[in-house]
């Protein structure tokens, strides 16, 4: 947890007792976290820094093991049972050896993820459900996304594919081919951007998404879309303000998508037991280094998701 605000040295990692579960929830051995820029922004004071909210439990996500339940414990997918494998979303306090959480945030995991994987799906895949769905992505059009290796942006993009839409990807030169693998047009970002990306989409560009919060992002999509409201961004909100498009996520005058990213959950775990997701981990940290996996995240050069392991 965050003692403090700051950067990720306020980070520390303590012993507290971990209570039975009441009527409605479950008790979880966690086997695998998710990171998530969030995590970092709310120790950072992007959100506010408000003394009285210390200390800060973080994490949103994670996936483990059932070991006690309530009375009346019934998640999404039906009754929630000692023993079931699941995946919890969207819960506080992810960061965690053992978590008490409602059981309606928990679904089952698919058999076929291994833990980091799942650990790693619901954030990024329900925030990838809701930009797709905010910008009205349909099938025979094309999508710009901005940041399309990143964790969002890689599940962003197979998602548009199998709704039948053309993706130009941006990313840098290295993470080309796996961007080519599943299934989008990849260009490079930097100086002549836009350029690039009408030659890779000669027929124009019908939305857009940013995915790292860049200028660059913005103003190239402002420049190639001409209907705002299909324009989203989850990370660069004073300018997406200020241009009008739609800001998706917590930050200030973002739309939560709530029940979008609810319903999304079920969603995904069936896309990716029936093979048709693929979840890509950039790196597996312990999770009393979780501040050298925050680190990693914010340099933001990770293909993937970075994931906690207690």
């Amino acid at each position: 947890m965050a003692s403090a605000y700051g950067g990720p040295e306020v980070l520390s990692v303590i012993d507290v007792t971990v209570p039975e579960p009441g009527p409605g929830q479950v008790r979880i051995a966690v086997r695998a976290v998710g990171v998530n820029p969030f995590d970092y922004k709310v120790y950072g004071g992007v959100f506010g820094a408000d003394p009285a909210k210390l200390p800060l439990r973080l994490g949103t996500e994670a996936a483990g093991v059932v070991t006690a339940v309530g009375a009346d414990a019934t998640g999404p997918a039906g009754p929630v049972q000692v023993g079931d494998e699941v995946i919890v979303y969207r819960a506080s306090g992810t960061y965690a050896a053992e978590l008490v959480v409602p059981a309606t945030s928990v679904v089952p995991k698919p058999a076929g993820l291994s833990w980091e994987q799942a650990s790693g799906l619901m954030a990024a895949g329900a925030t990838a459900v809701h930009v797709l769905e905010a910008v009205g992505l349909g099938k025979g059009e094309t999508v710009l996304l901005h940041g399309a290796a990143g964790g969002v942006g890689l599940v962003a993009v197979q998602l548009a594919v199998a709704r039948g839409a053309t993706v130009v990807a941006t990313a840098s030169p290295a993470k080309h081919e796996l961007l080519r693998e599943l299934g989008a047009v990849p260009v490079a970002y930097g100086p002549g951007l836009a350029d690039r990306v009408r030659a890779a989409a000669p027929e124009g560009i019908h939305a857009a998404a940013d995915l790292v919060g860049t200028d660059e992002a913005v103003d190239v999509s402002l420049e190639l879309v001409t209907d705002r409201s299909r324009i989203a961004t989850i990370a660069a909100f004073e300018r997406g303000a200020q241009a009008g498009i739609k800001l998706l996520g917590s930050g200030p005058g973002g739309d939560p998508g709530t029940g979008i990213r609810q319903a999304a959950r079920l969603q995904l775990t069936e896309a990716a037991a029936a093979g048709r997701l693929r979840i890509l981990i950039a790196s597996s940290h312990p999770l009393r280094e979780a501040a050298a996996a925050h680190r990693e995240s914010m340099a933001g050069h990770t293909t993937g998701k970075i994931v906690l392991v207690p």
